[in-house]
């Protein structure tokens, strides 16, 4: 039987970048904004005028991570402390995984339908985007307990 996967469409993702946009005016602080569709793939990208150029390959390695493991970047630094079950965890993928908070999964109808990343301002702001932008097209975002095994 064949299976059908959603996806963001580049319309969500400029809603969502719109509203991302907004949230981080809102805090003062300009924003790059990255949001990938189900497959990890990049469908839109946004760099407000004066974000910090070092914080474009985070906020796309942000919704990437988000997407390739199903879990917010937030948790998973949680788990990659020394000790913890998944210390190294961002020296995979070829170096490219990024755990600092402010990627998040994006669900609608319990499926997962792409993630978005967002970075230039502290962890808390960054997440606080990614809601934001998360929010403008109804998908629901799940924080698992930090510590707890994906």
């Amino acid at each position: 039987m064949p299976r059908t996967l959603d996806t963001l469409t580049l319309a969500d993702a400029k809603r969502m970048l719109e509203a991302g946009e907004a949230k981080a005016a809102s805090l003062g602080v300009p924003y790059n904004i990255a949001v990938v569709d189900a497959g990890g793939a990049l469908i839109a990208f946004t760099r407000q005028d004066g974000a910090l150029a070092g914080s474009i390959d985070l906020a796309i390695g942000k919704a990437k991570t988000a997407r390739m493991f199903d879990k917010t970047t937030d948790y998973l630094a949680g788990l990659a402390q020394p000790g913890a079950p998944l210390f190294g965890i961002e020296q995979t993928n070829g170096g490219h995984v990024v755990i600092f908070g402010g990627g998040l999964p994006v669900k609608f109808d319990d499926q997962i339908i792409g993630a978005v990343g967002t970075s230039a301002g502290s962890i808390e702001q960054d997440i606080a985007v990614a809601e934001a932008a998360a929010a403008a097209i109804g998908g629901a975002v799940e924080y698992p307990i930090r510590g707890n095994a994906p």
